[in-house]
């Protein structure tokens, strides 16, 4: 049985590929994902915030008793020749190249161009194989038009592909007006694949302190639906690889991703639920159904029910709508 795959222009073992989560801080615990048959593995995110601040501290230290000795400044470089940012996330994916044999993927997660389009530069240094941008933004300006907001995502992602020559990946929300032509800019504007959703965390509210509070909900097979819907719209008119995240806890429902057009299917609350062995039981029965129904390999599989396999794609959106609405009884 060949589930072999192809994601950002890597060839993996497998379409099981384990998402940024608080897991991947331990090298042990990326090994044993490789042990359980991840293909791939990405990091947990490094945010942008992170790197600002470090440019804060380091403005601070170097001004910190200068209106005294002013001449001691001509002993420091200037804040340019510094090596900004976190050098623990980049002693980290060295770490995890040399401990494994799989893709390591990192990721930036932020909102602006900002300055972590140069530390994408040193995360490839580092040995990354390719890099994901969790572009997390949540426009609360009302003078700000849709199609500013558009632009953000491609200035993000021309800033750092143009800083990097490894695969990058474009992790980012549905909620635009027309997702399909934002999803056919990224592609243009050299987006290697593209992951299919982020999850925003709506906070909220203790009411014995009045405090906003984090909330953080592990996603459910239920979260699935909206990425197997787009992916499947997707499949076939991009260039770009295709990931499908959230919701992916059986293989029952990594089969289903894979059949809308899916490239890789990307597992994380099934694995802080359950563990990381987990991955070597999806892929068991990942196998096991494959044989039942006769395929021969993944590629075999991947996209036969996307829309681009329907005669009348229109016609077929529109009659499933109805269908879901008329067919409903309590």
């Amino acid at each position: 049985m060949d589930i072999s795959t192809n994601y950002l222009g890597l060839k993996l073992r497998s379409p099981l590929v384990v998402s940024a989560s608080p897991l991947s801080e331990d090298i042990d615990n990326i090994k044993r994902m490789e042990d359980a048959g991840a293909a791939a593995v990405v990091l947990y995110s490094l945010f942008e915030e992170q790197l600002r601040q470090d440019r804060l501290e380091l403005h601070q230290h170097l001004q910190q008793g200068t209106e005294s000795y002013a001449e001691a400044l001509s002993y420091f470089p200037e804040p340019d020749e510094f090596k900004l940012g976190p050098e623990e996330y980049l002693k980290h994916i060295a770490a995890a190249k040399k401990a494994t044999r799989i893709p390591i993927i990192a990721s930036l997660n932020g909102s602006s161009v900002g300055g972590w389009t140069e530390y994408a530069r040193q995360i490839q240094k580092a040995g990354a194989d390719a890099l994901e941008l969790n572009i997390y933004y949540i426009p609360t300006d009302m003078d700000l038009s849709g199609t500013a907001v558009e632009d953000t995502y491609i200035n993000i992602l021309k800033s750092v592909k143009s800083e990097v020559t490894i695969p990058v990946a474009v992790k980012l929300s549905p909620f635009f007006s027309n997702f399909a032509n934002m999803a056919k800019r990224l592609d243009q504007s050299g987006a290697n694949g593209l992951v299919l959703f982020n999850r925003f965390y709506q906070p909220d509210i203790e009411l014995e302190s009045l405090e906003i509070k984090p909330n953080i909900l592990l996603s459910t097979p239920m979260a699935g639906r909206l990425p197997l819907r787009w992916i499947a719209l997707l499949y076939g008119r991009l260039n770009a690889s295709l990931a499908a995240t959230s919701g992916i806890h059986r293989a029952s429902d990594a089969l289903k991703m894979l059949m809308a057009g899916a490239d890789v299917t990307m597992l994380c609350s099934t694995l802080l639920r359950h563990g990381i062995p987990q991955i070597g039981m999806i892929e068991r029965e990942l196998k096991d159904w494959l044989v039942e129904h006769e395929y021969e390999s993944i590629a075999q599989l991947k996209g036969s029910l996307s829309q681009k396999k329907c005669p009348e794609p229109a016609a077929f959106e529109r009659a499933q709508y109805m269908k879901a609405l008329t067919g409903y009884s309590s």
